[in-house]
């Protein structure tokens, strides 16, 4: 599981019947402090999440397919699952 930002909407005529019903979004993972890194994934949309918010996303098959509640469906991997409202970190 990773922090992530939204960064663009997908949009797609034609896509994977697995994917039928979720949004595509790409996100870009982030720090605690909110710093991009890394590259870009495409994700499916389990939460309603929108551009410039920050997600949790499960980038592991199996996880992904549970939070969706789709086991046969193997073609999902990347699932945002959770749309952040506040990061703290401890201060020593």
């Amino acid at each position: 599981m990773m922090l992530a930002k939204v960064v663009a909407n997908v949009v797609a005529t034609m896509k994977n019947p697995d994917c039928d019903g979720y949004k595509l979004l790409v996100v870009r993972p982030v720090d605690p402090n909110g710093q991009t890194y890394g590259g870009s994934l495409l994700a499916l949309d389990a939460v309603q999440a929108g551009i410039g918010d920050t997600v949790l996303v499960i980038d592991e098959g199996g996880s992904g397919r549970a939070i969706l509640g789709a086991p046969d469906k193997r073609i999902l991997r990347t699932v945002i699952s959770g749309i952040v409202d506040e990061v703290s970190t401890a201060v020593e």
